[in-house]
């Protein structure tokens, strides 16, 4: 059980503090004056960038890693009750807060905007931390992952803007109070911690109820499911409710989303009146995503025509749709895709960029509760590439599930017609890959495990 968070942090410990979540908090801390330390399972640039500010990593479990003065100790949902560091804490006395705990309090004195979704949650959040500092707002923010620009996940700001990307995978984004939130859309994920797309909606529900009175939720409503929330919480009082989409009658309505190569022109209209602005990165669904973003800047009184401008310097985050490189002939793209809609959509934008060259996708399935429940639809998805490789579940942080395996996937989408091949071990793959990409091809590494590794592996193979 988590304590309340301390009046004040200054000198707080975290345990798992190379996770993106962790690393952020960690992060304003460090710029607040905190004395931070942390430990992770390895070594990483993460924990590079954690000491370049003056934060103390230590890497592996111990429970003499927890300095004598700390003062609170931070976790998140994957942190075991048998870590030495966790059971020291509790055996010191010392205060143990959970990560959204820790976020919440950093969010106290701001104005915040919280970004939820199943899909799209680090995407958004990044474009409106990008805009908002490039028109000279210097917000505060907490992303789940590193920005391409100016590539960290986390900054303390001077303005009065925190934006905070709100994590639904265990109920935490249930601490937030924002101001203004946005819910990109809502489906069943996290299968181990929602038995239901009911328990979904109810989760979404009580995020939407934390909104401060007179606030705001911005909710792409082209989404099935973010439309049937908008449903249920419409009315609620003191609750403005924005839709954002390309269907009529639409708050803020796309009416146009025009490829241009990797970016996109996008025309909304809101009030009677027209913006028009760059995404720089392909697909329909970041054009959305940004449209989103412009909802909730323009809730907070930022004009809707400099916001578009701004949102023309994001230029995208590390893992979503990321060029690695390039070798023979054959790129070499990065995703971060684990749930089937994200690999669609995913697939959907590349396919118009691969200028007549295949797609090769190397898939990591992310948990065995995940993989459980959406094998066959993660089949579907994958089918939609030219070839595939689907490589062993990731485990993250947890354990193996008796007859869950790759094969589900691999049996759903060869039963499609599917070009696919299991590889176990990641030592073959880029072998694998090379032997399959000819010049002009793509090459798609997807997941949220360490298939992201593999990526300058396959370029150095194909560089041979």
């Amino acid at each position: 059980m988590a304590s309340a968070v301390p009046s004040a942090m200054d000198r707080p410990h975290f345990i798992g503090i190379g996770g993106a979540g962790m690393s952020g908090i960690a992060k304003i801390l460090a710029m607040r004056g905190a004395r931070v330390s942390g430990s992770d399972a390895k070594d990483s640039a993460t924990a590079a960038a954690l000491r370049s500010l003056g934060v103390t990593v230590h890497v592996g479990h111990a429970a003499e890693h927890l300095a004598d003065d700390a003062d609170a100790v931070v976790v998140s949902s994957a942190i075991r009750d048998d870590n030495p560091e966790l059971a020291a804490a509790r055996g010191r006395g010392v205060p143990v807060v959970h990560r959204s705990d820790a976020l919440a309090s950093l969010m106290d004195g701001f104005r915040p905007i919280a970004v939820a979704g199943t899909h799209g949650k680090t995407t958004t959040t990044s474009m409106l931390a990008v805009a908002l500092s490039e028109l000279g707002l210097d917000p505060s923010y907490a992303i789940g992952g590193d920005l391409s620009e100016p590539g960290t996940n986390a900054h303390h700001g001077t303005g009065e803007i925190f934006v905070a990307e709100a994590d639904e995978s265990d109920r935490s984004f249930h601490k937030y109070a924002p101001e203004v939130a946005i819910v990109l859309n809502v489906e069943l994920d996290h299968h181990a911690n929602y038995a239901s797309l009911e328990e979904v909606f109810e989760s979404f529900e009580t995020f939407v109820g934390r909104i401060r009175p007179g606030g705001t939720l911005v909710v792409d409503t082209d989404h099935p499911g973010a439309a049937e929330l908008a449903g249920r919480v419409a009315g609620r009082e003191g609750l403005n409710v924005v839709t954002v989409g390309e269907r009529e009658g639409a708050d803020v309505r796309i009416a146009r989303i025009t490829p241009r190569g990797t970016t996109s022109e996008v025309s909304v209209v809101a009030g009677g009146t027209e913006t028009v602005f760059t995404v720089s990165v392909p697909g329909r669904h970041y054009a959305h995503n940004a449209v989103a973003a412009l909802a909730a800047a323009t809730a907070l009184g930022v004009p809707a025509d400099d916001m578009g401008r701004a949102l023309g310097a994001y230029t995208g985050v590390r893992r979503r749709l990321q060029l690695k490189g390039e070798a023979k002939g054959v790129q070499v793209i990065d995703s971060y895709a684990h749930h089937p809609t994200e690999i669609a959509a995913d697939l959907e934008a590349i396919r118009g960029h691969a200028d007549g060259g295949r797609i090769l996708v190397v898939f990591q399935p992310h948990l065995f509760s995940r993989t459980q429940q959406l094998a066959d639809e993660m089949g579907q998805a994958i089918a939609l590439a030219d070839a595939s490789v689907v490589l062993d579940i990731y485990p993250a942080r947890e354990d193996p599930v008796p007859g869950v395996t790759s094969a589900l996937i691999v049996d759903a989408a060869a039963a499609r017609g599917a070009d696919v091949r299991a590889v176990h071990g990641m030592e073959t793959v880029p072998e694998v890959v090379a032997g399959m990409a000819a010049p002009g091809d793509l090459v798609l590494t997807m997941g949220a495990g360490d298939v992201t590794d593999l990526g300058p592996r396959i370029l150095a193979r194909l560089q041979d």
